[in-house]
């Protein structure tokens, strides 16, 4: 399990994100990314989140 929350170079399928987090709680990245796809459906700002977490977490350096 990753220590710090980064976005890893390899697995991602957009910016990382759901990888990053996966990985980082030790999560399914499959059940991530349903469990995101699932919250698009409700009202919310799911997608702003991702946009901010995709700015704010670091790509992995290697």
């Amino acid at each position: 399990m990753a220590t710090t929350l980064t976005r890893p170079r390899q697995g991602a399928v957009i910016a990382g994100v759901c990888a990053g987090l996966a990985e980082r709680f030790g999560w399914s990245v499959f059940v991530v990314r349903m469990l995101f796809l699932v919250s698009i459906i409700l009202p919310g700002s799911q997608v702003l989140v991702y946009a901010v977490l995709w700015l704010l977490m670091p790509r992995r350096p290697y």
